[in-house]
């Protein structure tokens, strides 16, 4: 089961990646509202979503049901980082206090309590 946990995680991670890159889409000018949404990095990005929702569908196979929004949590951790290393934004003492709780929240999950 650890093999498909794993998988799972890594759609997650690249789920919070094709995020990233619609993100710093947004932020650019276009011409117009047809090269908003046809162009390389959006068209790239919805195809990470694409191939992270099919690598969710293959982890189900042995990853429980109820293991999967424990293991989708993970991605207000990935979110975060990337928000802080890419975008260069602040995180307050509030939202430092809901990720340290989601990560408690997983960890005690995983430990069976």
């Amino acid at each position: 089961m650890m093999l498909y946990a794993g998988v799972y995680l890594l759609g997650v991670f690249i789920s919070a990646v094709s995020q990233v890159l619609l993100k710093k889409e947004a932020m650019k000018p276009h011409k117009s509202a047809l090269a908003e949404y046809l162009n390389p990095s959006v068209i790239a990005a919805y195809t990470i979503f694409v191939a992270a929702t099919l690598m969710t569908v293959y982890a189900y196979k042995e990853v429980p049901l109820s293991l999967g929004p424990i293991l989708e949590a993970t991605s207000y951790v990935f979110v975060a980082f990337f928000g802080v290393t890419v975008f260069n934004e602040r995180l307050g003492k509030k939202k430092i206090a809901a990720l340290a709780l989601i990560v408690v929240g997983i960890c005690v999950y995983s430990l069976g309590f």
